[in-house]
């Protein structure tokens, strides 16, 4: 399995009927700088249809409100060795109002959000730090109560003189 799965309106059966050739360019450039810098093989940089295990919150913790979040999210998630998977999304017609991306405001966004996090100290030993999230992953996991034992704790409850 995957530790974080994003989106990809460029993977075979994915596509956009909402994307400019502007914009498309602007992703496609800033995803070669992405791969190149952090030895990523992203086809989708800019999208934001993306979803990961709450255990890596800690690793990804996004930091900023605007268009560079998803970039953001993709670097971090490199950058903490999680074994990433593209799938193949298909963005439609927006159905209600308009787009409030600027792309050149946006994009310098992204560009800034890229040479911060490049020059930004790295994570030293990232075998180590998956490690510690999938043993917090695995913690949590155990951590919850079962369906049957939350019953027999209603149960034990319901039966005691204080309840």
């Amino acid at each position: 399995g995957a530790d974080f799965a994003k989106g990809s309106r460029f993977l075979p059966g994915g596509g956009s009927s909402d994307i400019t050739w502007l914009r498309q360019a602007g992703n496609a450039t800033l995803g070669m700088l992405v791969n190149r810098l952090f030895r990523t093989r992203y086809t989708d940089l800019c999208y934001g249809f993306n979803a990961f295990w709450r255990c890596h919150l800690s690793a990804i913790a996004p930091d900023c409100d605007g268009f560079e979040v998803e970039t953001l999210i993709n670097i971090r998630a490199a950058r903490a060795n999680l074994i990433v998977h593209e799938v193949p999304s298909f963005e439609d017609k927006r159905m209600h109002g308009n787009s409030n991306l600027r792309t050149f405001r946006d994009g310098w966004r992204v560009l800034r959000t890229i040479a911060t996090e490049r020059f930004s100290p790295r994570v030293r030993n990232s075998a180590a730090l998956r490690a510690m999230h999938h043993a917090a992953a695995e913690f949590e996991r155990w951590d919850r109560p079962t369906r049957a034992s939350s019953r027999e704790d209603e149960r034990t409850a319901a039966m005691s003189p204080s309840g």
